[in-house]
């Protein structure tokens, strides 16, 4: 599928990654499965995120802290007007689709704006509760992006993960901006950001540190 999209919007349409980084360059730990979607340990990476005020607000909940990491947290899906992930971030494993299957998020997930989700396997829109349709692109993912710059209008496009969907789109060079938050931790094996991407470049133009963590910024060279 492509869309022809007027220059000035593409140029206003971003494509920015947040993800969190082992020290060790993994994404996600060893062995990924429905009962540890990501891998062993790997929920552990996002014990800086889970403990925030914002997080909490977001899932119905209260409390929480403020610090450092606020907006960085608060950023992840401000103001994206779509998002694009992979099929192991959407779940529900590998090959033909189990229909059953509709996310991590139950009913209500916090994207609230299309999701495409790439996959080589085709499945109808499934479309959720507070304005979430998950959309099933099965042609590659400069089509993917297309079709979310194109409901995005001046919003900016939020690359969801995982590891795979962002090393293609880094080779690809189409991603705009990248936001790492490292922690010290060290997995020892399974999902690793940068491998497979070829000559991507980029620039750092932020590092942030805060508790348990530390945010850096970069923006494609």
């Amino acid at each position: 599928m492509s869309i022809d999209l007027p220059g000035s919007l593409r140029d206003m349409t971003k494509l920015k990654l947040n993800i969190t980084m082992s020290i060790d360059g993994f994404v996600a730990g060893p062995n990924q499965s429905p009962e540890h979607p990501l891998g062993i340990g790997g929920e552990q990476l996002h014990n800086w995120l889970v403990t925030l005020k914002a997080f909490r607000e977001s899932h119905g909940e209260e409390g929480g802290e403020i610090n450092a990491s606020t907006r960085f947290a608060e950023d992840i899906l401000a103001g994206a007007g779509a998002t694009i992930m992979g099929r192991n971030m959407f779940g529900g494993g590998p090959g033909r689709w189990d229909e059953g299957w509709r996310g991590w998020w139950g009913d209500d997930p916090p994207y609230h704006h299309p999701v495409y989700v790439v996959t080589s396997h085709p499945r109808e829109p499934l479309e959720m509760q507070g304005g979430t349709t998950f959309h099933f692109v099965t042609d590659g993912i400069e089509s993917a992006l297309e079709q979310a710059r194109a409901v995005a209008g001046a919003q900016h496009v939020s690359l969801g993960g995982g590891a795979s969907v962002a090393q293609q789109y880094l080779a690809a060079g189409l991603l705009d901006e990248v936001v790492i938050s490292v922690v010290p931790l060290l997995l020892g094996g399974g999902a690793r950001l940068f491998a497979n991407v070829g000559d991507a470049k980029l620039e750092q133009v932020e590092s942030v540190a805060a508790p348990g963590v530390t945010h850096i910024r970069y923006v494609r060279a």
